[in-house]
Protein backbone atom coordinates (compact mmCIF):
# COMPACT_ATOMS: atom_id res chain seq x y z
CA UNK A 1 0.00 0.00 0.00
CA UNK A 2 1.58 3.24 -0.77
CA UNK A 3 1.68 6.19 1.08
CA UNK A 4 -1.24 7.81 -0.75
CA UNK A 5 -3.52 4.76 -0.43
CA UNK A 6 -2.61 4.61 3.24
CA UNK A 7 -4.27 7.60 3.90
CA UNK A 8 -6.83 7.26 2.00
CA UNK A 9 -7.45 4.05 4.11
CA UNK A 10 -7.75 5.98 6.86
CA UNK A 11 -10.19 8.83 5.65
CA UNK A 12 -12.67 5.86 4.79
CA UNK A 13 -12.07 4.00 7.75
CA UNK A 14 -13.04 7.43 9.61
CA UNK A 15 -15.62 8.53 7.20
CA UNK A 16 -17.82 5.60 8.45
CA UNK A 17 -17.95 7.41 11.63
CA UNK A 18 -18.88 10.59 10.56
CA UNK A 19 -22.59 10.51 9.55
CA UNK A 20 -21.51 12.62 6.75
CA UNK A 21 -23.52 12.48 3.27
CA UNK A 22 -21.36 11.07 -0.02
CA UNK A 23 -21.28 13.89 -1.82
CA UNK A 24 -19.78 16.13 1.07
CA UNK A 25 -17.49 13.32 2.05
CA UNK A 26 -15.77 13.04 -1.69
CA UNK A 27 -15.53 17.14 -1.93
CA UNK A 28 -13.27 16.78 1.38
CA UNK A 29 -11.41 14.03 0.04
CA UNK A 30 -10.29 15.36 -3.37
CA UNK A 31 -7.39 16.97 -4.08
CA UNK A 32 -8.73 20.60 -5.58
CA UNK A 33 -5.71 21.65 -7.58
CA UNK A 34 -2.50 19.50 -8.87
CA UNK A 35 0.16 21.55 -10.67
CA UNK A 36 2.69 19.61 -11.75
CA UNK A 37 6.25 21.18 -14.11
CA UNK A 38 8.95 20.78 -15.50
CA UNK A 39 11.26 23.72 -15.74
CA UNK A 40 15.07 24.62 -16.94
CA UNK A 41 17.49 25.84 -14.77
CA UNK A 42 21.10 26.94 -16.48
CA UNK A 43 24.67 25.49 -14.20
CA UNK A 44 27.17 27.04 -16.52
CA UNK A 45 27.17 26.15 -19.78
CA UNK A 46 24.62 22.81 -18.76
CA UNK A 47 20.55 23.20 -19.19
CA UNK A 48 18.70 20.16 -16.46
CA UNK A 49 15.17 20.39 -16.51
CA UNK A 50 13.73 19.91 -13.28
CA UNK A 51 10.80 18.03 -12.19
CA UNK A 52 8.72 19.84 -9.46
CA UNK A 53 4.77 19.92 -7.91
CA UNK A 54 2.49 22.01 -5.88
CA UNK A 55 -0.66 20.41 -4.92
CA UNK A 56 -3.66 22.68 -3.17
CA UNK A 57 -5.86 19.55 -1.22
CA UNK A 58 -8.93 22.03 0.13
CA UNK A 59 -9.82 25.89 -0.28
CA UNK A 60 -12.63 25.48 2.53
CA UNK A 61 -10.43 27.79 4.32
CA UNK A 62 -7.67 30.29 2.71
CA UNK A 63 -4.96 30.66 2.46
CA UNK A 64 -4.00 27.28 1.87
CA UNK A 65 -0.51 26.14 3.81
CA UNK A 66 2.61 23.44 3.59
CA UNK A 67 5.57 22.65 3.15
CA UNK A 68 7.91 22.71 0.22
CA UNK A 69 10.38 19.22 0.05
CA UNK A 70 13.29 18.83 -1.79
CA UNK A 71 14.06 15.55 -2.84
CA UNK A 72 14.97 12.77 -5.18
CA UNK A 73 11.69 10.40 -4.00
CA UNK A 74 9.36 13.49 -5.07
CA UNK A 75 6.04 11.86 -6.61
CA UNK A 76 2.89 13.43 -7.46
CA UNK A 77 1.05 11.16 -5.30
CA UNK A 78 3.40 11.66 -2.42
CA UNK A 79 3.06 15.31 -2.69
CA UNK A 80 -1.26 14.74 -2.72
CA UNK A 81 -1.05 12.64 0.45
CA UNK A 82 1.02 15.29 2.19
CA UNK A 83 -1.18 18.29 0.76
CA UNK A 84 -4.24 16.07 2.05
CA UNK A 85 -2.92 15.09 5.41
CA UNK A 86 -2.39 19.38 5.88
CA UNK A 87 -5.77 19.63 5.50
CA UNK A 88 -6.53 17.35 8.24
CA UNK A 89 -3.50 18.56 10.91
CA UNK A 90 -4.76 22.72 10.63
CA UNK A 91 -8.43 21.40 11.03
CA UNK A 92 -7.22 19.03 14.17
CA UNK A 93 -4.97 21.71 15.85
CA UNK A 94 -7.54 24.18 15.15
CA UNK A 95 -5.55 26.37 12.73
CA UNK A 96 -7.21 27.87 10.02
CA UNK A 97 -5.83 27.00 6.82
CA UNK A 98 -6.20 24.92 4.19
CA UNK A 99 -3.75 21.78 3.17
CA UNK A 100 -1.35 22.10 0.18
CA UNK A 101 2.22 20.96 -0.11
CA UNK A 102 5.65 21.28 -2.43
CA UNK A 103 8.27 18.84 -3.29
CA UNK A 104 11.27 19.50 -6.21
CA UNK A 105 12.49 16.22 -7.45
CA UNK A 106 16.00 16.56 -6.69
CA UNK A 107 18.78 15.59 -4.05
CA UNK A 108 19.79 18.91 -2.76
CA UNK A 109 23.32 18.18 -1.37
CA UNK A 110 24.08 16.98 -5.27
CA UNK A 111 23.83 20.80 -5.51
CA UNK A 112 25.85 24.04 -4.52
CA UNK A 113 24.29 26.86 -2.19
CA UNK A 114 24.16 28.82 -5.66
CA UNK A 115 22.34 26.02 -7.77
CA UNK A 116 20.12 25.24 -5.32
CA UNK A 117 18.94 29.14 -4.98
CA UNK A 118 18.40 29.21 -9.19
CA UNK A 119 16.54 25.99 -8.22
CA UNK A 120 14.66 27.56 -5.22
CA UNK A 121 13.89 31.08 -7.19
CA UNK A 122 12.87 29.53 -10.36
CA UNK A 123 10.21 26.86 -8.36
CA UNK A 124 9.20 29.89 -7.00
CA UNK A 125 8.43 32.02 -10.04
CA UNK A 126 6.48 29.41 -11.74
CA UNK A 127 3.87 29.39 -8.77
CA UNK A 128 3.74 33.26 -8.88
CA UNK A 129 3.09 33.38 -12.91
CA UNK A 130 0.34 30.55 -12.19
CA UNK A 131 -1.33 32.64 -8.92
CA UNK A 132 -0.14 29.40 -6.72
CA UNK A 133 1.64 31.24 -4.12
CA UNK A 134 0.37 34.51 -2.30
CA UNK A 135 0.05 35.59 1.82
CA UNK A 136 -3.94 35.38 0.96
CA UNK A 137 -3.49 31.93 -1.47
CA UNK A 138 -0.83 29.70 -0.86
CA UNK A 139 1.71 30.05 1.66
CA UNK A 140 4.55 27.10 2.03
CA UNK A 141 7.10 26.26 4.74
CA UNK A 142 10.09 23.97 5.10
CA UNK A 143 9.61 20.32 4.99
CA UNK A 144 12.17 17.73 4.02
CA UNK A 145 15.42 18.98 2.21
CA UNK A 146 14.79 23.05 3.04
CA UNK A 147 14.98 25.30 5.80
CA UNK A 148 15.01 29.30 6.64
CA UNK A 149 17.67 29.60 3.81
CA UNK A 150 15.38 28.28 1.34
CA UNK A 151 12.55 30.51 2.40
CA UNK A 152 14.25 34.04 2.62
CA UNK A 153 14.91 33.11 -1.67
CA UNK A 154 11.30 32.10 -1.50
CA UNK A 155 9.76 35.59 0.32
CA UNK A 156 12.56 37.85 -1.45
CA UNK A 157 11.36 36.39 -4.99
CA UNK A 158 7.83 36.85 -4.32
CA UNK A 159 8.48 40.37 -3.21
CA UNK A 160 10.99 40.88 -6.56
CA UNK A 161 7.36 40.43 -8.46
CA UNK A 162 4.90 42.10 -5.98
CA UNK A 163 7.19 45.02 -4.41
CA UNK A 164 3.83 46.51 -3.97
CA UNK A 165 2.34 44.12 -1.46
CA UNK A 166 2.71 44.91 2.17
CA UNK A 167 1.76 41.92 3.37
CA UNK A 168 4.37 40.49 1.26
CA UNK A 169 6.02 38.80 4.22
CA UNK A 170 3.02 36.46 4.83
CA UNK A 171 4.07 34.42 1.67
CA UNK A 172 6.02 32.05 3.49
CA UNK A 173 6.77 31.00 7.30
CA UNK A 174 9.85 29.38 8.36
CA UNK A 175 11.72 32.10 7.23
CA UNK A 176 14.96 34.11 9.46
CA UNK A 177 14.06 35.64 12.34
CA UNK A 178 16.30 38.52 10.69
CA UNK A 179 13.66 38.61 7.87
CA UNK A 180 10.20 38.57 9.44
CA UNK A 181 10.57 34.99 11.04
CA UNK A 182 9.19 34.57 14.33
CA UNK A 183 11.66 33.02 17.25
CA UNK A 184 10.36 29.07 18.35
CA UNK A 185 9.94 28.33 14.77
CA UNK A 186 13.41 25.83 14.06
CA UNK A 187 11.88 24.09 17.74
CA UNK A 188 8.47 23.95 16.81
CA UNK A 189 7.61 20.98 15.52
CA UNK A 190 9.71 19.22 17.95
CA UNK A 191 8.36 20.66 20.66
CA UNK A 192 4.96 20.32 20.11
CA UNK A 193 6.03 16.19 19.93
CA UNK A 194 6.86 16.64 22.98
CA UNK A 195 3.81 18.54 24.31
CA UNK A 196 1.42 16.00 22.44
CA UNK A 197 3.66 13.33 24.43
CA UNK A 198 3.26 14.70 27.47
CA UNK A 199 -0.66 15.21 27.48
CA UNK A 200 -0.99 11.71 26.05
CA UNK A 201 0.91 10.11 29.51
CA UNK A 202 -0.96 12.65 31.95
CA UNK A 203 -4.43 10.42 31.29
CA UNK A 204 -3.66 7.66 34.20
CA UNK A 205 -6.38 5.80 32.85
CA UNK A 206 -4.63 5.27 29.34
CA UNK A 207 -1.48 4.88 30.98
CA UNK A 208 -2.78 2.64 33.40
CA UNK A 209 -4.08 0.28 30.20
CA UNK A 210 -0.04 -0.01 28.96
CA UNK A 211 0.49 -1.04 32.40
CA UNK A 212 2.48 2.33 32.88
CA UNK A 213 2.77 4.97 35.25
CA UNK A 214 1.51 8.75 34.45
CA UNK A 215 3.45 10.89 33.27
CA UNK A 216 6.34 10.77 30.90
CA UNK A 217 8.75 11.62 33.89
CA UNK A 218 11.31 8.38 33.92
CA UNK A 219 9.74 6.54 30.76
CA UNK A 220 12.45 5.35 28.15
CA UNK A 221 12.82 6.84 24.74
CA UNK A 222 13.78 5.46 21.07
CA UNK A 223 14.41 7.76 18.57
CA UNK A 224 14.82 7.60 14.82
CA UNK A 225 16.17 10.17 13.04
CA UNK A 226 18.29 12.75 14.26
CA UNK A 227 17.28 15.79 12.18
CA UNK A 228 15.16 18.86 13.49
CA UNK A 229 12.14 16.88 14.66
CA UNK A 230 14.58 14.08 16.09
CA UNK A 231 16.41 16.30 17.74
CA UNK A 232 14.37 18.76 19.41
CA UNK A 233 12.43 15.98 19.97
CA UNK A 234 14.79 14.17 22.23
CA UNK A 235 16.79 17.21 23.81
CA UNK A 236 13.02 18.70 25.24
CA UNK A 237 11.81 15.49 26.24
CA UNK A 238 14.74 14.97 28.25
CA UNK A 239 15.54 18.51 29.32
CA UNK A 240 11.75 19.30 30.43
CA UNK A 241 9.73 15.81 30.55
CA UNK A 242 12.66 14.25 32.09
CA UNK A 243 12.10 11.13 29.77
CA UNK A 244 15.57 8.81 29.06
CA UNK A 245 16.60 8.52 25.49
CA UNK A 246 18.00 4.65 25.97
CA UNK A 247 18.18 4.58 21.69
CA UNK A 248 18.87 6.21 18.70
CA UNK A 249 18.72 5.37 15.15
CA UNK A 250 20.42 6.95 12.38
CA UNK A 251 21.24 6.72 8.64
CA UNK A 252 24.68 5.35 9.28
CA UNK A 253 23.51 2.75 12.31
CA UNK A 254 21.83 2.27 15.57
CA UNK A 255 22.94 2.58 19.22
CA UNK A 256 21.83 1.42 22.28
CA UNK A 257 22.39 2.51 26.15
CA UNK A 258 20.51 1.17 28.93
CA UNK A 259 21.41 4.05 31.31
CA UNK A 260 20.49 6.88 28.82
CA UNK A 261 21.77 9.02 26.15
CA UNK A 262 22.64 12.64 26.84
CA UNK A 263 21.21 13.81 23.12
CA UNK A 264 23.05 17.10 23.68
CA UNK A 265 25.94 15.12 23.97
CA UNK A 266 25.56 12.70 21.25
CA UNK A 267 24.35 15.56 18.48
CA UNK A 268 28.00 17.30 19.73
CA UNK A 269 29.94 13.81 18.95
CA UNK A 270 27.94 13.13 15.63
CA UNK A 271 29.25 16.79 14.51
CA UNK A 272 32.75 16.04 15.82
CA UNK A 273 32.82 12.21 14.45
CA UNK A 274 30.04 12.49 11.62
CA UNK A 275 28.17 9.33 12.79
CA UNK A 276 26.51 7.94 15.86
CA UNK A 277 27.97 4.99 16.16
CA UNK A 278 30.92 3.76 19.08
CA UNK A 279 29.08 6.75 21.38
CA UNK A 280 30.90 6.16 24.56
CA UNK A 281 29.10 3.77 26.03
CA UNK A 282 26.52 2.84 24.02
CA UNK A 283 26.01 -0.48 21.98
CA UNK A 284 26.46 -0.28 18.01
CA UNK A 285 24.41 -1.70 15.25
CA UNK A 286 25.39 -1.66 11.95
CA UNK A 287 23.56 0.44 9.17
CA UNK A 288 22.42 -2.80 8.00
CA UNK A 289 21.22 -3.55 11.07
CA UNK A 290 20.08 -0.08 11.42
CA UNK A 291 16.41 -0.70 11.74
CA UNK A 292 16.63 -2.88 14.70
CA UNK A 293 16.71 0.03 16.75
CA UNK A 294 13.09 0.10 16.16
CA UNK A 295 12.39 -3.04 17.70
CA UNK A 296 14.50 -1.90 20.89
CA UNK A 297 13.05 -2.30 24.26
CA UNK A 298 11.48 1.17 25.61
CA UNK A 299 8.38 2.91 26.66
CA UNK A 300 8.28 5.16 23.82
CA UNK A 301 9.23 5.10 20.30
CA UNK A 302 10.02 8.36 17.88
CA UNK A 303 9.91 7.67 13.96
CA UNK A 304 10.98 10.88 13.41
CA UNK A 305 12.21 9.98 9.72
CA UNK A 306 10.37 9.31 6.44
CA UNK A 307 7.57 7.31 5.56
CA UNK A 308 6.77 3.87 5.59
CA UNK A 309 9.74 2.83 8.46
CA UNK A 310 6.98 0.42 10.46
CA UNK A 311 5.39 -2.15 7.89
CA UNK A 312 4.00 -5.70 7.73
CA UNK A 313 7.25 -7.36 8.41
CA UNK A 314 8.19 -5.50 11.42
CA UNK A 315 5.66 -4.47 13.23
CA UNK A 316 5.25 -7.71 15.27
CA UNK A 317 8.90 -6.90 17.15
CA UNK A 318 8.26 -3.44 18.19
CA UNK A 319 8.31 -3.67 21.72
CA UNK A 320 7.36 -0.12 22.79
CA UNK A 321 3.74 0.55 24.22
CA UNK A 322 3.55 4.23 22.56
CA UNK A 323 4.33 4.96 19.24
CA UNK A 324 4.20 8.45 18.50
CA UNK A 325 4.75 9.55 15.31
CA UNK A 326 6.76 12.48 14.79
CA UNK A 327 7.07 11.74 10.76
CA UNK A 328 5.14 11.63 8.61
CA UNK A 329 3.70 8.21 7.79
CA UNK A 330 6.18 6.08 9.55
CA UNK A 331 3.46 3.31 10.35
CA UNK A 332 1.74 1.67 6.97
CA UNK A 333 -1.79 0.77 7.53
CA UNK A 334 -1.34 -3.19 7.82
CA UNK A 335 1.28 -1.96 10.37
CA UNK A 336 -0.65 -0.09 12.28
CA UNK A 337 -3.21 -3.08 12.71
CA UNK A 338 -0.88 -5.20 14.06
CA UNK A 339 0.16 -2.74 16.67
CA UNK A 340 -3.57 -1.91 17.58
CA UNK A 341 -4.31 -5.74 18.04
CA UNK A 342 -1.02 -5.93 20.14
CA UNK A 343 -2.44 -2.77 22.48
CA UNK A 344 -0.83 -0.30 21.54
CA UNK A 345 -1.13 3.27 21.72
CA UNK A 346 -0.30 5.08 18.30
CA UNK A 347 -0.05 8.80 18.62
CA UNK A 348 -0.85 9.88 14.81
CA UNK A 349 1.20 11.83 13.14
CA UNK A 350 -1.79 13.85 11.65
CA UNK A 351 -1.88 15.67 15.16
CA UNK A 352 1.42 14.49 17.14
CA UNK A 353 4.25 16.80 14.35
CA UNK A 354 1.24 20.01 13.49
CA UNK A 355 3.83 22.18 15.52
CA UNK A 356 5.21 23.26 12.61
CA UNK A 357 2.32 24.42 11.26
CA UNK A 358 0.83 25.58 14.28
CA UNK A 359 3.32 28.04 14.99
CA UNK A 360 3.75 28.90 11.32
CA UNK A 361 0.35 30.00 11.48
CA UNK A 362 1.53 32.38 14.60
CA UNK A 363 4.16 33.43 12.30
CA UNK A 364 1.56 34.23 9.64
CA UNK A 365 -0.62 36.40 11.66
CA UNK A 366 2.87 38.51 13.08
CA UNK A 367 3.80 39.28 9.36
CA UNK A 368 -0.01 40.33 9.12
CA UNK A 369 -0.19 42.71 12.15
CA UNK A 370 3.13 43.76 11.03
CA UNK A 371 4.80 43.36 15.05
CA UNK A 372 6.70 41.45 17.29
CA UNK A 373 4.41 39.07 20.03
CA UNK A 374 5.09 40.59 23.83
CA UNK A 375 6.14 43.90 22.05
CA UNK A 376 3.17 46.00 23.33
CA UNK A 377 2.65 43.63 26.74
CA UNK A 378 5.93 43.07 27.76
CA UNK A 379 6.70 46.12 29.94
CA UNK A 380 3.61 46.13 31.28
CA UNK A 381 3.56 42.66 32.55
CA UNK A 382 7.08 43.61 33.83
CA UNK A 383 5.76 46.50 35.66
CA UNK A 384 2.97 45.02 37.14
CA UNK A 385 4.64 41.75 38.57
CA UNK A 386 6.96 44.16 40.44
CA UNK A 387 3.85 46.16 41.55
CA UNK A 388 2.97 43.19 43.35
CA UNK A 389 6.13 42.48 44.50
CA UNK A 390 6.72 45.36 46.11
CA UNK A 391 3.39 45.31 48.20
CA UNK A 392 4.58 41.68 49.49
CA UNK A 393 7.99 43.28 50.41
CA UNK A 394 5.87 46.35 52.44
CA UNK A 395 3.13 43.52 53.64
CA UNK A 396 5.97 41.10 54.89
CA UNK A 397 9.21 43.56 55.36
CA UNK A 398 10.85 41.23 53.95
CA UNK A 399 13.06 41.83 50.25
CA UNK A 400 12.82 40.12 47.29
CA UNK A 401 16.67 38.92 45.76
CA UNK A 402 17.49 40.92 42.08
CA UNK A 403 17.57 37.49 41.41
CA UNK A 404 14.34 36.44 42.10
CA UNK A 405 12.73 39.85 41.26
CA UNK A 406 14.49 39.21 37.49
CA UNK A 407 12.80 35.67 37.65
CA UNK A 408 9.08 36.44 39.29
CA UNK A 409 8.69 39.79 37.45
CA UNK A 410 9.88 38.93 33.91
CA UNK A 411 7.53 39.98 30.98
CA UNK A 412 6.60 37.40 28.14
CA UNK A 413 8.98 37.75 25.30
CA UNK A 414 7.75 36.45 21.61
CA UNK A 415 9.47 32.88 22.12
CA UNK A 416 7.65 32.73 25.76
CA UNK A 417 4.18 33.26 23.88
CA UNK A 418 5.00 31.56 21.08
CA UNK A 419 5.96 28.04 22.89
CA UNK A 420 2.94 28.86 25.24
CA UNK A 421 0.35 29.07 22.10
CA UNK A 422 1.87 25.89 21.25
CA UNK A 423 1.65 23.81 24.05
CA UNK A 424 -2.53 24.95 24.48
CA UNK A 425 -3.01 24.31 20.74
CA UNK A 426 -1.43 20.93 21.47
CA UNK A 427 -3.33 20.27 24.74
CA UNK A 428 -6.33 21.36 23.62
CA UNK A 429 -6.08 19.01 19.99
CA UNK A 430 -5.00 16.03 22.02
CA UNK A 431 -8.40 16.12 24.47
CA UNK A 432 -10.92 17.27 21.18
CA UNK A 433 -9.52 14.05 19.68
CA UNK A 434 -9.39 11.87 22.91
CA UNK A 435 -13.08 12.90 23.42
CA UNK A 436 -13.87 12.03 20.13
CA UNK A 437 -12.58 8.51 20.68
CA UNK A 438 -14.05 8.49 24.30
CA UNK A 439 -17.51 9.85 22.35
CA UNK A 440 -18.15 7.57 19.66
CA UNK A 441 -17.81 4.01 20.73
CA UNK A 442 -16.73 2.08 17.96
CA UNK A 443 -13.37 3.86 17.74
CA UNK A 444 -10.50 1.90 18.68
CA UNK A 445 -7.40 3.71 18.50
CA UNK A 446 -6.47 7.82 18.06
CA UNK A 447 -5.54 8.55 14.32
CA UNK A 448 -9.68 7.45 13.08
CA UNK A 449 -10.30 9.69 16.08
CA UNK A 450 -7.81 12.24 14.79
CA UNK A 451 -9.52 11.83 10.96
CA UNK A 452 -13.15 12.32 12.52
CA UNK A 453 -12.55 15.50 14.25
CA UNK A 454 -11.03 16.86 11.21
CA UNK A 455 -13.46 15.62 9.25
CA UNK A 456 -16.77 17.19 10.91
CA UNK A 457 -14.76 20.47 11.58
CA UNK A 458 -14.29 20.37 7.34
CA UNK A 459 -17.92 20.13 7.00
CA UNK A 460 -19.01 22.29 9.10
CA UNK A 461 -17.07 24.86 7.51
CA UNK A 462 -18.67 23.47 3.93
CA UNK A 463 -22.13 23.56 5.54
CA UNK A 464 -21.88 27.46 6.56
CA UNK A 465 -21.11 28.12 2.85
CA UNK A 466 -24.61 26.80 2.26
CA UNK A 467 -22.91 24.22 -0.58
CA UNK A 468 -23.97 20.75 1.21
CA UNK A 469 -27.45 21.86 3.02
Amino acid sequence: MSFYESVQHYFDKAAAHTGLQAGLLEKINVCNAVYKMYFPVKFGKEVKVIEAYRVQHSHHRSPTKGGIRFSNHVNQEEVMALATLMTYKCAIVNVPFGGAKGGVKITPWQYTPGQLEKITRRYTTELIRRKFIGPAIDVPAPDYGTGPREMAWIYDTYRTFHGEDIDAAGVVTGKPVTQSGIRGRTEATGRGVYYGIREACNHEKDMKKLGLSKGIAGKTMVIQGLGNVGSYSGTISQEEGDAKIVGVVEFEGAIYKESGIDINELLKFRKETGSILNFPGAKNFSQEDRNKGLEFECDILVPAALENQITAENASRIKAKIIAEAANGPITAPAEKILLEAGKLIIPDVYLNAGGVTVSYFEWLKNLSHMRFGRMEKRFQQNQFNAVLRQVEEMTGKTVSIRDRNIIARGADEVDLVRSGLEETMITAYNEVRDTKKRKKKIEDLRTAAFVTALLKIADDYNAMGIFP
